[in-house]
């Protein structure tokens, strides 16, 4: 009960799940463990299946895409108090790209099947995720896009 209450904590101090009302907010805390992740390790790759969301409690992540015969190219970076991965939320649940930590990074993992299933029992729940989600989506989709073309800009000049 130890874990659950400290998991809780953490939980209630992330900025995603700060202003969410405590009782929707203990639901999630069964989904929740603790991560470790060393410089240069993957939370996840591209094609793999998506099945957490991560709460970065400490250090950073650079997301990355590949293309053939090139090295990887960070399209963006995600730091200390925000989240990573929203395939969980999207069938086929396969992440579209790579998350590898660029220091040592301390999370919050999320068991996605988990939390669809309390999802469906839950729709108070499922709303107030789905309100902070979303917002999220569209900035990263919207910061991609722009990098992308920064990138193919650079790469024709």
């Amino acid at each position: 009960m130890v874990a659950i209450e400290g998991l809780g904590r953490l939980l209630a101090e992330h900025p995603f799940f700060r202003d969410m009302s405590s009782d929707v907010r203990d639901i999630v805390v069964g989904c929740c463990a603790n991560a470790h992740y060393r410089p240069g390790e993957y939370l996840f790759k591209e094609g793999g299946k998506a099945d957490h969301f991560y709460l970065i409690r400490q250090g950073s992540v650079a997301v990355e895409v590949h293309a053939p015969g090139r090295p990887a190219v960070v399209v963006e970076n995600i730091g200390e108090g925000e989240i990573i991965g929203w395939s969980w939320l999207v069938p086929p649940y396969v992440w579209t790209f790579d998350a590898r930590a660029t220091d040592q990074v301390r999370a919050i993992t999320i068991d996605g099947a988990c939390l669809r299933t309390k999802l469906e029992a839950n729709h108070e729940l499922g709303y107030q995720l789905y309100q902070r989600f979303i917002p999220i989506m569209g900035r990263r989709i919207s910061e991609a896009r722009l990098r992308i073309v920064e990138l193919t800009t650079d790469a024709v000049y």
